[in-house]
């Protein structure tokens, strides 16, 4: 089968696949079946719809139409991230402010220093995939946050009796869950080109790209996610602590 010639067809026989997986969880008992099946339905709709907007976006929208787009998936993001960390206060907001710095910083600096075209078939792609990362290092930025909030609640209010100030007091807390979300990004980046070929440089080669080129392309792919999820992990941070105490009693709050 001609890798960059994927018929409906073909898409309608690797259903099989899914039946695999479904068959396999139903067996073994996990409980996940239906959600294996809705998941599955899901992603083919949303991706059948997202590929007629693209289509229309790529050939009329231009450079405002695909930043318009990426805002789009901004602010999902931010509700994805958000529902990770429901128990800090105001968490859709402070993820979608999170991702929005994080892709600003990563995106913007392509586009700044001209290494991507400002054409939307680029664009979008690229938007996706930090955008994707940002949310990822933000909910589980803003998930740790919560449970340490929970479990650690008499310490942080024993360390703010003491005299200490809010960063000083919530401080490993706030560093140890933005480590904590940077793990994938950074542990992703240590094994490229070793255990994975991400999906970038496997794209370009199946499009019959020279390899060599491709791997430039994926290079610069792999540090403007790291940087992406890093920014987004440590705004997220410093947002929830502010969320989380009222800075001008000292205090934590109630968790919610």
């Amino acid at each position: 089968m001609n890798l960059t010639g994927v018929t409906w067809l073909h898409v309608a026989m690797s259903v099989v696949l899914v039946a695999i997986a479904v068959a396999v969880a139903t067996y073994q008992r996990l409980g996940v079946s239906r959600d294996m099946l809705l998941a599955s339905v899901r992603a083919a709709v949303q991706l059948a719809a997202a590929g007629a907007v693209l289509l229309l976006l790529f050939h009329y929208a231009g450079l405002p139409g695909a930043l318009g787009w990426v805002a789009v998936m901004i602010l999902i993001a931010g509700q994805v991230a958000g529902r990770r960390g429901r128990a800090v206060p105001r968490a859709p907001a402070l993820a979608t402010l999170a991702i929005t710095a994080g892709s600003l910083v990563a995106l913007g600096s392509l586009l700044l220093v001209r290494i991507l075209p400002t054409r939307p078939e680029v664009v979008i792609p690229i938007g996706g995939m930090i955008v994707s990362t940002a949310m990822q290092a933000t909910g589980l930025t803003l998930l740790r946050l919560a449970d340490d909030t929970r479990q650690a609640r008499p310490a942080i209010e024993a360390r703010l009796s003491l005299g200490m100030t809010v960063q000083d007091a919530f401080a490993q807390h706030r560093r140890s869950a933005a480590r904590t979300a940077l793990l994938p990004a950074i542990d992703s980046t240590k094994v490229v080109g070793l255990i994975s070929l991400p999906g970038a440089m496997t794209g370009l080669i199946l499009a019959g790209v020279d390899p060599l080129t491709a791997i430039r392309y994926q290079i610069v792919v792999m540090y403007m996610l790291l940087a992406a999820a890093t920014v987004a992990a440590a705004v997220a941070s410093h947002l929830a602590q502010r969320a989380l105490f009222d800075t001008s009693a000292h205090r934590l709050q109630q968790p919610r």
